[in-house]
């Protein structure tokens, strides 16, 4: 196959236009286009990185809430996860998610990849994490503002959840999905 050398758009300027808080500030920029083309008024969202973490138990159970989100009409099953603090890597993000929001610690953990949720526009990065041998050491001391449910759902539960559209939010049928795709991998190995 042949490669083809990509020209990459240069942004000219920025000016912050809204810096409502800690959770989105929207920049307007100037973008020159690689034949030199300028666009003005690029618009361009800034919200915090999140760590996303599907975790199995030891018994092989998968760990996920049914839960409420402001934006989704209905309920939807999630992966536990949040935003990255400030100075915190990705890895203890997810190690602190998965202990504070579910009481639980894991022994092996996977890391997926990270994926920007909008690439014309940034908006954030998700970094996806398969947690292996999770096991329950502490009780949830969660700050969340939805109402959640802790369940344990076996493989074909939650394949079928997947496949029937029950994770409502991209980046979380992502981490499902790449999660289901990693342990296949495993145990065709």
């Amino acid at each position: 196959m042949k490669t083809t050398e990509l020209r990459l758009w240069e942004t000219v300027e920025r000016k912050t236009i809204l810096n409502h808080s800690k959770f989105l500030t929207v920049e307007s920029h100037t973008v020159k286009l690689p034949d030199g083309k300028i666009i003005p008024n690029w618009a361009w969202l800034i919200i915090p990185s999140a760590a996303i973490v599907l975790a199995v138990t030891e018994d092989n159970q998968f760990l996920c809430f049914r839960q409420t989100k402001y934006a989704v009409a209905g309920t939807t099953l999630a992966p536990v996860g949040g935003m990255l603090e400030s100075d915190e890597t990705p890895i203890d993000a997810a190690k602190r998610e998965l202990l504070e929001e579910m009481g639980y610690e894991a022994q092996d953990w996977i890391n997926l990849g990270s994926h920007i949720l909008d690439p014309n526009r940034g908006i954030a990065t998700m970094h996806l994490f398969l947690a292996l041998n999770a096991k329950k050491v502490a009780e949830p001391n969660s700050d969340d503002l939805e109402d959640q449910e802790l369940l344990m759902l076996s493989k074909n539960e939650i394949e079928n959840a997947l496949n029937a559209g029950e994770f409502k939010i991209l980046a979380w049928s992502a981490v499902v999905a790449m999660s289901i795709n990693y342990l296949n991998a495993q145990k065709n190995h």
